[in-house]
């Protein structure tokens, strides 16, 4: 069977110099491409990753050992694709379904985000913002590190104060593994434009929402880019996702505007499917909120 190719493993022949995170990873790659493993695609890189918050939850696989199984696409996006990959222990004969999020660091991608990104993620480098600013290869490189840097951060600090995000297992170079939201045998958990629900579904998903976005209120937070369709609802549950672009919204000069339109969009779905007015009332939403994270 031919062995795919390393998730992070750099074209040789692109032209653009490597940042020092590539050039380490690159080695590691080629190492382990060198010793592959007598079954599955890669050795598990959790040694050489960043991990997430403690306690660890027990599903997560940590042994040296373990090896790393490509299952295929879940989500193709403009920033990054989403890949289904399970890690198993061959010692223990545990095994975990994740999704592999891969942000693209080539010359043909965009960052459509790239405004938000410049203005609050301003590198002390001027080398390095030159490269961004430009959309050289390097640039291009060091923006899919810092929104993938950004997102683990994020996950991290939101799952550690309760709010319902995927678990962000590692992040190693550009990919960010993290906890699969769905079932055991790869089905993807449904996102909340893709559900009818029945109207005290309806109304418990409006709750749990409200929930959600105070918790991220309390942070001075909001999403950033909230729409149903990085919304998951799997048994009834809730969970946030695409989450690299989670907006200060005291600090940024926009904060309430970005606040805003978080609830507009989600609240008009709402709306459409039957939510009573009363209950999504978008304006008063947005005030909560905005009180909730000491806007003035």
């Amino acid at each position: 069977m031919r062995r795919a190719a390393a998730p992070n493993q750099l074209n040789p022949n692109r032209k653009g110099r490597l940042t020092l995170e590539e050039k380490a990873r690159l080695a590691i790659d080629r190492e382990n491409e060198e010793m592959a493993p007598p079954e599955g695609d890669r050795w598990s890189n959790w040694p050489d990753a960043g991990h997430g918050p403690e306690p660890l939850p027990e599903w997560v696989i940590t042994e040296q050992g373990a090896c790393d199984y490509e299952l295929g696409v879940l989500k193709t996006g403009k920033e990054a694709d989403v890949f289904l990959l399970r890690r198993v222990s061959p010692e223990t004969g545990a095994e975990v379904t994740m999704a592999a999020k891969r942000y693209r660091s080539n010359e043909h991608r965009t960052f459509q985000r790239d405004a938000g990104y410049l203005e609050g993620r301003r590198l002390r480098r001027t080398r390095d913002m030159r490269a961004i600013e430009g959309r050289t290869s390097f640039g291009m490189n060091l923006i899919a590190q810092q929104w993938a840097i950004a997102e683990f951060g994020a996950l991290s600090e939101l799952w550690h104060a309760g709010v319902p995000v995927p678990y962000p297992v590692q992040l190693y170079g550009t990919e960010l593994l993290m906890e699969f939201i769905g079932e055991p045998d790869g089905t993807a958990a449904p996102r909340l434009a893709q559900l009818r629900p029945e109207p005290d579904e309806l109304l418990d998903l409006w709750e749990q929402l409200i929930s959600a976005l105070l918790a991220l209120a309390e942070r001075g937070q909001t999403h950033g880019d909230l729409s149903p369709y990085n919304i998951l609802v799997h048994h009834g549950r809730l969970v946030l996702i695409d989450l690299p672009q989670v907006v200060d919204v005291v600090v940024n000069p926009n904060g309430r505007e970005f606040l805003s339109r978080d609830v507009h969009n989600v609240s008009k779905w709402f709306a459409a499917h039957g939510l009573a007015e009363r209950h999504a009332d978008p304006e008063a939403l947005v005030a909560m909120l905005a009180n909730e994270a000491r806007l003035s």
